[in-house]
């Protein structure tokens, strides 16, 4: 989403950070560590059932989008699905702008009490945008990975897989997907991690696509209304 919008602006709602949750808290199952392909193929996908997205606002609901999350001893995995029309974004660098393309998002909301939480973003490219994020009354500050140590430590792990067309800008497609895996470390900067059996944690999982020239946005969360970083209407996740 729009930083200047989602971090500045509707990152200012403030109240209470508990859980909004229609429906008991998702379970997150625990696996054993496997290789990522983008296309979701591991077997240990086999323990999570699909989780299908509400389409907000505008967007178009036939646009099927939906997620699977499970975790291991060293960290959490996230596998998105999405039918699509068309590759949209531009040539952004990494941790770049690309919330001004098409995008899957992940946010982590450790402990609901207090405010940092985990943003996560991957486009057709996989490019990523990856921020641990803070807000308090008056403000809000966004962290970022330094590029090097990051780098230097290969920490989260992402493929993707175009179905349809070619993996470029402007490509006809037909669906997308995107696997990802955090490992524990990346959370470090955030109470109440990493995950443990019986934890819970606030979550949601997203996409914004920009094929009709304007940002259609989908949700896990179906509460959100204005911006995805609206914590007090995130869904609950609870690990095996």
């Amino acid at each position: 989403m729009n930083l200047k919008l989602s971090i500045l602006a509707t990152i200012l709602v403030f109240g209470s950070f508990n859980s909004f949750s229609q429906t008991d808290p998702q379970i997150v199952k625990k696996c054993n560590d496997f290789e990522i392909d983008g296309k979701g193929s591991g077997k240990e996908w086999d323990k999570a059932e699909w989780q299908t997205f509400t389409a907000l606002m505008q967007a178009d609901p036939r646009h099927e989008t939906k997620s699977k999350v499970i975790y291991s001893e060293k960290g959490i995995y996230v596998l998105f699905s999405g039918q699509d029309e068309k590759i949209t974004t531009k040539d952004y660098k990494q941790f770049g702008e690309i919330y001004e393309g098409d995008v899957f998002e992940v946010f982590f909301h450790p402990k609901p009490g207090l405010p940092q939480y985990f943003e996560y973003e991957i486009n057709h490219l996989g490019k990523e945008l990856i921020l641990t994020l803070s807000r308090a009354k008056g403000g809000a500050v966004a962290w970022a990975p330094w590029d090097y140590e990051y780098n230097r430590r290969n920490l989260i792990k992402s493929k993707v897989n175009i179905s349809g067309g070619k993996s470029k800008i402007g490509a006809s497609i037909t669906s997308w997907t995107a696997e990802i895996f955090f490992p524990n470390a990346i959370f470090a900067l955030m109470s109440g991690t990493p995950p443990q059996s019986g934890d819970t944690w606030n979550a949601n999982f997203c996409r914004i696509d920009y094929d009709t020239g304007k940002p259609l946005e989908w949700s896990w969360s179906p509460g959100i209304k204005k911006s995805f970083h609206e914590l007090e209407q995130f869904r609950s996740i609870r690990f095996e």
